[in-house]
């Protein structure tokens, strides 16, 4: 039972750092296409599976189609995904260079770290809720004993705890990255 709390505790953890990836810092990274869906053939493909993401300086993105003929439609996709970000194209590679982040922007950035940060705090505390409710249960069917039911309900809080302190430090990484 509390494996099962835990594991799903960790996901949701896990499930924040794989958002955090996505949103676009100062510096180059190819993580900021995991979300990008380009129109191969009529269906919405990953980024990474139609070309090769490289990240050949700090500031610069270089994608190289495997299918020369997807190159409009890899430009399409990456203005349509609304990162803020300008592609090139010479006719065999789309580069996009990096703009260095206005104020403004850092801290559009910063906010929307933070909205997602509570979002994953509230799922936590969901998690939680569910865990008490279910030792609630096993209590009135006879299966714990009050001191045990207090002790479980401890336990999981400890979790709880540990987890929303996890997902500070990542917000607080995060927050520091963009701001930086």
């Amino acid at each position: 039972m509390a494996a099962d709390n835990e594991s799903r505790m960790e996901k949701t953890v896990n499930a924040l750092k794989e958002e955090y990836n996505t949103i676009r810092t100062g510096r180059a990274s190819a993580s900021i296409f995991d979300k990008v869906r380009v129109d191969y053939y009529g269906t919405p493909t990953p980024l990474n599976q139609v070309g090769t993401i490289s990240v050949p300086e700090a500031r610069m993105i270089v994608i190289s189609p495997f299918d020369k003929s997807l190159i409009t439609a890899i430009e399409k996709a990456i203005q349509a995904a609304d990162l803020g970000l300008n592609p090139n194209n010479d006719g065999k590679v789309i580069r996009i260079s990096i703009p260095p982040l206005t104020a403004d922007r850092r801290k559009e950035l910063v906010k929307q770290a933070k909205s997602a940060a509570e979002n994953y705090r509230t799922t936590i505390r969901n998690i939680r809720r569910d865990g008490n409710d279910a030792l609630k249960k096993q209590q009135k069917a006879g299966e714990l004993t009050e001191d045990q039911l207090k002790d479980e309900t401890d336990k999981l809080q400890k979790l709880t705890d540990k987890y929303i302190e996890e997902i500070n430090k990542v917000y607080e990484a995060k927050e520091k990255e963009i701001m930086d």
